[in-house]
Parts: C-alpha cells; sequence; structure tokens
C-alpha cells in the first residue's frame, strides 16, 4: 500500500488522549487515527442513502390524489380512490409508499405526498389494514 504523510494540527488535550488510547490498545497514534479514518471511509461508503423519489414525479402525483388523500372517510375508501386511478397504498418500514396497480412498482412515499403515515393515522382513527407499525395509533391519537 502506497502512503503519503499529512500533518494534522490537534488541541494538545487531544493528542494526549490520543497516545493514551494508543498505548492502550498497543498501536501508534498514528495507527489509531488510520483505523479511525478508515472505519469512517468505510461507514460512509456504505451507508444507505435516502430513497426519495424525484419531484418531477412526486409534483404532478401529488396534484393528481390530493382529492383523494382528501376527501376519503377511511382505508378503505382511500384505497378504492387510489386503485381507480392505477395506483395503491403499501405498508414499508414505519410508514406507506404509492406503488403501481395492479404491477407494484414503488413511486414514492406517503410522505413526499404530504400525507405521512401518522397523519393518516390520525385522520383515520385506525392502522393501516395489516400495518406492523398499529401501535403508531395510541402514540399519535393520545393526548398526553
Amino acid at each position: 500500500m502506497d502512503t503519503k504523510d499529512l500533518t494534522l494540527k490537534l488541541p494538545l488535550a487531544t493528542v494526549a488522549a490520543l497516545k493514551r488510547l494508543a498505548e492502550q490498545d498497543y498501536v501508534t497514534p498514528g495507527q489509531l487515527i488510520r483505523d479511525a479514518v478508515e472505519r469512517e471511509l468505510r461507514r460512509r461508503a456504505s451507508a444507505k442513502t435516502p430513497v426519495r423519489a424525484d419531484e418531477r414525479l412526486v409534483a404532478p402525483l401529488r396534484a393528481l390524489l390530493a382529492n383523494d388523500f382528501a376527501y376519503a372517510q377511511g382505508w378503505q375508501d382511500l384505497q378504492s380512490r387510489l386503485i381507480a386511478k392505477g395506483y395503491r397504498l403499501a405498508e414499508s418500514g414505519g410508514g406507506l409508499v404509492l406503488i403501481t396497480h395492479p404491477q407494484g412498482e414503488r413511486l414514492c412515499k406517503g410522505s413526499e405526498l404530504g400525507h405521512s403515515y401518522s397523519a393518516l393515522l390520525r385522520k383515520f382513527h385506525a392502522p393501516f389494514p395489516g400495518h406492523s407499525q398499529a401501535w403508531q395509533l395510541r402514540v399519535h391519537t393520545n393526548p398526553h
């Protein structure tokens, strides 16, 4: 592995703490720093990037479905309205996603349409049918 020298300016207290840690681990302060940098680089390289839909897709969907979300009287009514337009909601993690119907292609999160799962829980006073996060209903409807 090729290496290159790098000079760091650190507060004296940080240098002292770094030396103590390095001694405890039986390594040099430089090795401790290299290991920390490598861990951070691996963490960032493997970190999940947020799955966000393109706003050019979401904006027209938001407009197309606004009345359906606004006037639906419950989950079944909302799903029926969405299915009539070729969409439906599905559980995803702790929330909901809009998918095509019947294909099932994920389009965007419900919250990206302006309708988070917690807001819909409050509106319908019931969890999304079969949603594993039904406990959120108690959290979002309890006034205390």
